[in-house]
């Protein structure tokens, strides 16, 4: 199979580049804009593969993707080209509604007008396969069950808005012009290659350089954690026995408080590489919360599990140690970001 994929130079992007490159017998175009938090490193492993080719390319320039769709002729699209940071879209929410909804929408316009040119078999067994979130369902309370493919949306940031009108598009492209696409949604994600600006890489770089760890509110919202490896791994099963029309929520039944999280890379890096200043807890600072903090998501993957024959491999005890211990051994590459692109600066104030 030809996959044409978008943001392979982002963080789940290049999972799903690995494990394609080092599991299967696929061919892949990445198709990336190298965006602040693009890094060609991700994929540096699998560059060299004849199986692997590179477009640098933004998804809202048309032109550029109908000459890509026409040179690489794809039998597939797994679009995870996005702006995904709630902190980033309080600050600035335009270039989400640009590269999420206006690049989906643009995505989605040059897929259909290839497809159209397709034979009968060929579109008959094309996919269209659209990477979201868990965000665009809302807030649950605490007693609620989790997400599932059925619960009604309800996004509470500009991030989880866009998110949501990309995955309205993709719906109504299915349903009005019969273009064979599928949703799947996933939760909060973390492992390797991480960029720094997300709760678990932030703290666990702050931990290991002894600055203090800021935890918003009480540490209370709840998040379910899934290894980014596992997620790639559902990814191209999705991709390889998902069916039109369909969506499947992705999750490894792994619910923590966000105070949870951080003291377990404390615990961890305690371990593994222990300071004399004493133990990391004592860098746990409470801070303001962030505007309209949702309090817990969860989702149930009982459908995605069953339909595509797929369960997480790893517990969030196991996951999280492999990505602490990523962290220790690439400090060359989280170090350069950190002197360059992002410093650890708070974001999201809305101030």
């Amino acid at each position: 199979m030809r996959i044409l994929l978008t943001g392979g130079c982002g963080f789940i992007g290049s999972a799903v580049i690995r494990h394609v490159i080092n599991s299967t017998s696929h061919t892949i175009l990445n198709i990336d804009a190298m965006t602040y938090a693009a890094s060609a490193s991700t994929v540096e492993s699998v560059a060299a593969n004849e199986r692997y080719h590179f477009s640098k390319t933004d998804i809202t320039d048309s032109a550029a993707l109908d000459h890509l769709f026409e040179s690489f002729r794809p039998h597939a699209v797994m679009h995870l080209a996005a702006e995904s940071h709630v902190d980033r879209s309080i600050d600035g929410p335009s270039v989400f509604i640009q590269t999420n909804v206006v690049g989906t929408y643009t995505l989605l316009e040059a897929t259909r007008k290839y497809w159209l040119t397709l034979d009968k078999i060929d579109r008959e067994t094309f996919k269209f396969h659209h990477i979201s979130t868990d965000e665009v369902f809302g807030a649950l309370h605490p007693n609620d069950p989790p997400f599932t493919e059925t619960t009604a949306y309800d996004p509470r940031s500009p991030y989880s808005a866009s998110k949501a009108a990309s995955d309205h598009l993709v719906r109504a492209w299915y349903h009005t012009y019969g273009l064979p696409t599928f949703v799947t949604n996933t939760t909060n994600n973390y492992g390797p290659w991480h960029f720094p600006e997300k709760l678990i890489p932030l703290v666990t770089l702050n931990a290991i350089e002894e600055k203090e760890l800021p935890v918003y509110g009480t540490g209370e919202n709840v998040r379910d954690w899934l290894f980014v490896e596992d997620h790639a791994e559902a990814l191209v099963k999705a991709i390889e026995h998902g069916k039109a029309g369909e969506t499947y929520a992705i999750g490894a039944r792994q619910p923590r408080t966000n105070l949870h999280v951080v003291k377990t890379i404390c615990t961890i890096l305690d371990e593994l590489s222990p300071s004399a200043n004493g133990l990391r807890e004592r860098l746990i600072r409470f801070v303001s919360d962030r505007p309209g903090h949702d309090f817990r998501y969860e989702i149930d993957p009982s459908h995605a599990e069953r339909e595509l024959q797929w369960k997480a491999h790893h517990n969030f005890e196991t996951g999280i140690r492999r990505t602490v211990q990523w962290y220790l051994q690439n400090r060359t590459w989280w170090e350069t970001i950190r002197n360059t692109r992002y410093t650890g600066h708070r974001l999201g104030t809305t101030k």
